[in-house]
């Protein structure tokens, strides 16, 4: 008897952003794309009520494929069986169990490592990563050839970060035949324009000069992109820039395996070390890693956190846990200061960093905020499905895509859990 044709399942993010959980099964065989956690809350606990119900966790499957390390793509691995293997990009392995790591947890699944635009077999499936734009440092889009059919995962990705042209060469030179795109689409029903990261190393560049104090910089740590482009405008205003343990900790990681990045014992690079810090590195359930601190402590480019009283020329990483800290060893806020919040506007309302505004704003100091988004904006969404000119376009990762179908073409709209036998 001929075998039946693949059939595509999103599990979760047919509807919603964040929690991609995506299958393909054939002759038997089952890919999983992303096993991602609700970013919205399911009332659920337990990792493993966040299960997607349609997500049979009773059987084996040939391979589960991570697209990039953010945690609404991985986050429910610590809730499947260990014994499903899981293949991503080297550092995006580094980055899932450092961020396993911070919560005290442990990925117990087996890793294999994919290259960038090198083929492997997992089964009967056949898959490309193509290395791709995206605020999340080692993101790929994924195409699966199965069963005669092509389908290609746009992952998230985004036109205006550092590895944009990736993007644009993708384009350039699609993929042929194209059965089934599923694309993200993040960023529906938002009107503003995303500055590139070009643009913000110049606004950076120019806040850079104009405060005449400290300039304090939340942005995440592992957005390798935008720690690039605040080093580069540091240089470019002749600032110092001091870095967490953390964010030296990631850099010193992938350093490893990309060589270019900045890190520790690079001109202008500090690191500032506090207690609760040093406490989650020396914690055996946590970091567990104390020859790292004192390794940093002893570099000769170190400092404690009392230290930035002194430092004016700073440009210093910011979360709120660190504002603590600082201000427990006696750091002085003040009007010649300046606070910058480099990530998604809508974290500013949240109780930790409406906290710090406060603080800076009691100070008197300078508020600004220099960003752009991690995802494509909705000209470059439909230009990228012309592009690949899909025969089915399966729209997946926003809550809006029902209210914005126009401009797209061969729109298959599937609820979650729903299955696709693709013809």
């Amino acid at each position: 008897m001929m075998a039946m044709g693949p059939v595509l399942t999103v599990h979760r993010a047919a509807a919603e952003i964040g929690g991609n959980c995506i299958e393909l099964s054939h002759d038997g065989h089952r890919l999983i794309l992303d096993v991602g956690s609700p970013l919205v809350g399911d009332g659920a606990d337990d990792l493993g009520m966040s299960i997607p119900r349609t997500l049979d966790t009773s059987k084996d499957i040939a391979g589960l494929i991570i697209s990039h390390p953010h945690q609404d793509h991985w986050g429910l691995l610590h809730a499947l069986p260990t014994s499903w293997p899981v293949w991503s990009g080297a550092a995006c392995e580094v980055l899932i169990r450092m961020t396993a790591s911070l919560s005290g947890s442990v990925i117990e699944q087996p890793f294999h490592t994919y290259h960038p635009h090198k083929a492997f077999a997992v089964g009967p499936f056949t898959i490309t990563p193509y290395l791709t734009d995206h605020s999340a440092f080692d993101a790929h889009m994924l195409l699966v050839e199965v069963g005669g059919k092509r389908i290609l995962y746009s992952g998230d990705f985004r036109r205006v970060g550092r590895k944009a042209i990736l993007v644009d060469r993708l384009m350039a030179n699609p993929p042929p035949d194209v059965d089934v795109l599923l694309l993200e689409g993040t960023t529906l029903g938002r009107t503003e324009t995303f500055p590139t990261e070009a643009t913000l190393e110049d606004d950076f560049v120019a806040l850079f000069r104009r405060i005449s104090g400290r300039v304090f910089v939340t942005w995440s740590a592992q957005n390798i992109d935008r720690t690039v482009t605040i080093y580069r405008a540091c240089k470019k205003a002749g600032r110092t820039l001091v870095l967490d343990l953390y964010t030296i900790d990631v850099l010193e990681r992938l350093s490893a395996l990309h060589h270019t990045l900045p890190r520790l014992g690079w001109p202008l690079v500090r690191a500032v070390i506090t207690s609760s810090m040093k406490r989650l590195y020396e914690n055996p359930s946590r970091m567990n890693t104390p020859t790292f601190v004192e390794r940093v402590a002893t570099s000769g480019n170190a400092m404690g956190a009392a230290r930035l009283d002194e430092v004016r020329n700073a440009v210093v990483m910011l979360r709120s846990s660190l504002l603590r800290d600082f201000t427990n060893k006696g750091v002085r806020l003040g009007a010649e200061d300046a606070w910058v919040f480099s990530m998604w506007s809508g974290y500013l309302r949240t109780p930790e960093y409406q906290h710090v505004r406060a603080a800076f704003d009691a100070a008197g100091a300078t508020f600004a905020q220099i960003h752009t988004s991690g995802h494509a904006a909705r000209e470059d969404l439909e230009a990228f499905a012309r592009r690949i000119g899909p025969r089915h376009l399966v729209p997946i990762h926003s809550f809006t895509w029902d209210q914005h179908l126009d401009g797209f073409e061969n729109v298959m709209r599937l609820r979650d859990g729903e299955k696709f036998s693709i013809p």
